[in-house]
């Protein structure tokens, strides 16, 4: 199973939430969760730049197989460039075309 989870707040209690359900989702005894993808724009993307609160738990997160997708109309927007978020945080030219490819692509949908 896949699971893309989209965060989208610039909630903290919502950015924590959605980095806790991924934790969740990679500890997940079952072994039926193949692939967990997080999809941030607009406030979300503040969860995944370098310098924000949740930049470390984002860096465990990649280095444990989570894969993290970043709007690239959420960055000109907000006035910010690819080199500001975490390293490995891959950019995505539209969050919402991104999360609907994944989902055609199977994944399951979450949006905490």
């Amino acid at each position: 199973m896949e699971t893309v989870l989209h965060l989208i707040s610039g909630d903290g209690d919502e950015q924590e939430t959605t980095l806790n359900i991924a934790r969740n989702l990679l500890d997940d005894e079952s072994g039926s969760i193949d692939e967990v993808a997080v999809v941030a724009q607009a406030g979300g993307i503040e969860a995944v730049t370098a310098d924000g609160e949740y930049g470390d738990r984002v860096r465990s997160l990649l280095d444990d197989g989570v894969s993290f997708k970043g709007c690239s109309n959420t960055l000109e927007a907000f006035g910010l460039e690819e080199a500001d978020l975490v390293d490995g945080v891959e950019t995505v030219p539209e969050g919402a075309v991104e999360v609907t490819r994944l989902q055609d692509e199977g994944y399951a949908y979450m949006r905490p």
